[in-house]
C-alpha cells in the first residue's frame, strides 16, 4: 500500500454513523468502508439501512444495522447503549442525522423546535456522553459532528436549525477541551464540519424553488451546491491519522459563501 493511502486507512476501525440510512450518513458510510472500516449505520429506516450494509459488505467490510429514534433522549441511548453492545471499542463517532423544520421564527411550531434541537442537538451530546469516556480511555478516537454554515452565518427562515448547529459548534468546541486537556497526551479529537446546501434528498427537497436557490447560488463564489461525498470525503480526512493535529475545528466547506 502507498504511504499516502496507509495514512488516510481505517482498517482495524470501528465507526458508529448516525443518519446512515441517508444522504451525508450514506455517503460517508460507504467511504469509510472503503478507506477500510468497519460500520455501525444508525438510521430509522431499516430498509435504507440494509442497502448500506450491502454497499458496505460489497466493500469487504463488516456492517451493523441500528435502527431507531434520535427525537428523544431514551431513544438516543439505547441507540448508543446498542452499537456498544455489538462493537464495544468504538473509535469513530460521526454525528450526521439532522432535520431541517425552517419557517420565520415568529411562527415557527414550538413542537418542530424542540424536535430539531432534539436529533441535532441533543442527540450528538448523549452520543458523545457514551463513547467518549472509551475513546480516552486508550487513548484513541474520532468525534466528527456534522454542522452547517447557517451555525456560522445567518440565513433567513432557519431560526431553529441554525441554533441547533450553533450549538453544535459550541459542544465541538467544549468536548475537545475535555478529551485532549491540556499537557495531557491524548489522541483523541473532536471537529466539526460546516456544508453548504448539500444535494441530498432533504436539500434538494428544500432548495430546488429557482427564486429560493438562485440568490444563494449567485452569492457562493464557486456558484454551486455540495455532493455528500465531498463531505464525507472530509469526513474521511477528520477521521484518519492525517488530521490528528486537527482539534477543535469549525471546518467550513461552503464554496466560499462565509468569506465574502
Amino acid at each position: 500500500m502507498k504511504d499516502w493511502l496507509r495514512r488516510f486507512s481505517l482498517e482495524g476501525r470501528t465507526t458508529l454513523i448516525t443518519g446512515a440510512s441517508s444522504g451525508i450518513g450514506f455517503a460517508i458510510g460507504e467511504v469509510f468502508a472503503d478507506a477500510g472500516a468497519t460500520v455501525i449505520g444508525q438510521g430509522r429506516s431499516e430498509e435504507r439501512l440494509a442497502k448500506l450494509g450491502a454497499a458496505v459488505k460489497a466493500r469487504g467490510q463488516g456492517f451493523t444495522a441500528v435502527s431507531g429514534d434520535l427525537a428523544t433522549n431514551e431513544g438516543a441511548a439505547d441507540i448508543a447503549a446498542r452499537a456498544l453492545d455489538a462493537h464495544p471499542q468504538i473509535d469513530i463517532l460521526v454525528n450526521s442525522a439532522g432535520i431541517a423544520c425552517t419557517g420565520l421564527a415568529v411562527d415557527f411550531d414550538l413542537a418542530d423546535w424542540n424536535e430539531t434541537l432534539n436529533v441535532n442537538l441533543t442527540a450528538p451530546f448523549i452520543l458523545s456522553k457514551a463513547l467518549l469516556p472509551g475513546m480516552m480511555a486508550r487513548p484513541l478516537g474520532k468525534i466528527i459532528n456534522i454542522s452547517s454554515q447557517t451555525g456560522v452565518v445567518a440565513l433567513e427562515d432557519h431560526a431553529a436549525y441554525a441554533t441547533s448547529k450553533g450549538g453544535i459548534n459550541a459542544l465541538t468546541r467544549s468536548l475537545m477541551t475535555e478529551a485532549a486537556p491540556q499537557n495531557v497526551q491524548v489522541n483523541v479529537q473532536v471537529n466539526a464540519i460546516c456544508p453548504t446546501v448539500v444535494l441530498t434528498e432533504m436539500g434538494k427537497k428544500l432548495w430546488s424553488a429557482p427564486e429560493k436557490k438562485d440568490p444563494f447560488i449567485d452569492r457562493t463564489p464557486l456558484g454551486r451546491f455540495g455532493e455528500p461525498v465531498e463531505i464525507a470525503d472530509m469526513a474521511l480526512y477528520l477521521a484518519s491519522p492525517p488530521s490528528d493535529l486537527v482539534n477543535g475545528a469549525i471546518m467550513m466547506i461552503e464554496g466560499g459563501y462565509s468569506s465574502i
